[in-house]
């Protein structure tokens, strides 16, 4: 008797392990990948220019693309989209020039300048500010593919900074 009872444990043991592993319902997350902040970027094709404008509307709702800009480049993080897409940790910097919010730590939309703005010449920013934006470009170019540069729209070119 006591036989039977360990093989009836054992037999449902078996079962749930195989129905978790061939009906698991969980994704798995990649994760964070070690990336040298040094390293060369891959040589990779600037695809177009966008001005800010262009920029807004890869934010996740408008396309499904999402698209960052950092120090002047423009990065497709759809892979990433738990961390940049709606409802994300990172969601404020979708479609925008992410790179003051990245330099500061910070992702309060009064640090993203909106796209009817002039781009952030990062003014302002300390030493240990502009290191921080190197390591989080250097991030960037290490998992991201580059799609192209931010420029200025002329509508908005010379507009003053509020």
């Amino acid at each position: 008797m006591e036989t039977y009872v360990i093989i009836a444990v054992l037999s449902i043991l078996v079962l749930v392990t195989l129905k978790n592993l061939l009906f698991s319902t969980v994704t798995q997350i990649e994760l964070e990948k070690e990336i040298d902040p040094n390293a060369e970027p891959e040589e990779t094709t600037v695809i177009r220019e966008f001005t800010p404008r262009e920029l807004s509307n890869f934010n996740g709702f408008d396309l499904e693309k999402i698209y960052i800009a950092v120090k002047g480049n423009v990065y497709d993080v759809s892979k990433g989209r738990q961390f940049y897409g709606p409802s994300g940790p990172y969601s404020n910097f979708a479609g925008h020039d992410a790179s003051r919010g990245l330099a500061l730590n910070s992702f309060e939309m009064e640090n993203i300048r909106r796209w009817d703005e002039p781009i952030d010449d990062l003014q302002g920013l300390n030493e240990s500010e502009l290191k921080s934006l190197d390591n989080w470009e250097g991030m960037f170019r290490g998992k991201y593919p580059c799609v192209g540069t931010l420029v200025p729209d002329p509508q908005f070119e010379n507009k003053k900074d509020v």
